[in-house]
């Protein structure tokens, strides 16, 4: 049992880790953006980056394969420059769950951004502080608490990702073979006491995440991506 459960939780954990690291990047600049600045089209773009909360994940990784594969125009474009295939790998599979977590991030991090106080900022302008600065050394500190619940959302919601992830990467056992996939598999295969440790291992994960995403921020995070 072991010897499946332990590549299988590796492998999730590297996934989910850079899924969460790539959605905390993107998910804050976007939040920041849409909180900060007024353009046409701001709440469409917001609706647009909401959707992959609400598309089902085999939606998702139809268009990523579309996107990705050797046919596609990304795949195909760094296929031929750079020799790099993304499909069937535990990369391509980090894609497919940053992509499903990316919301968590981001609405949160909207939302946090938009609560901190617009005169705090307008009197460290008054003492010079320049905008990376501001941004930096009082707009963060002061939404960390909601954006670091929204990323520990992400970081579940990137764990236990299956529908996306299996188009995108399959289910090669030890290389792109997650615990959600290969819970699957396990059920698959007749393998009912192997299932069972797969998924009280990844509830455990998961529940670990929310409880400290609640204690995080008990209302503020939770109301944003709702």
């Amino acid at each position: 049992m072991a010897t499946a459960t332990w590549p299988a939780l590796q492998l999730s954990l590297k996934v989910a880790l850079v899924a969460t690291a790539c959605a905390l990047m993107l998910g804050v600049a976007l939040g920041w953006l849409l909180a900060r600045r007024r353009f046409v089209g701001r709440e469409l773009l917001d609706t647009l980056l909401t959707l992959p909360m609400v598309l089902p994940p085999t939606v998702l990784g139809y268009y990523l394969l579309v996107l990705l594969g050797r046919r596609g125009p990304i795949g195909g474009w760094l296929e031929a420059r750079f020799g790099i295939n993304l499909i069937f790998t535990w990369q391509g599979a980090a894609i497919a769950a940053t992509l499903v977590a990316f919301p968590l991030v981001f609405k949160p991090a909207r939302a946090a951004f938009e609560a901190v106080s617009a005169q705090m900022e307008d009197a460290a302008r008054v003492l010079g502080v320049g905008e990376v600065a501001l941004f930096w050394r009082v707009t963060l500190p002061l939404a960390w608490r909601g954006i670091l619940a929204g990323t520990l959302l992400a970081f579940a919601r990137a764990l236990g990702e299956f529908g996306a992830t299996l188009m995108v990467a399959g289910s090669i056992p030890g290389q792109t073979q997650t615990l959600a996939i290969a819970i699957y598999e396990a059920v698959q295969a007749g393998q009912d006491d192997l299932a069972s440790h797969l998924v009280l291992l990844t509830c455990a994960v998961c529940i670990t995440a929310l409880l400290l995403a609640k204690r995080l921020a008990p209302g503020h995070a939770m109301q944003a991506v709702r």
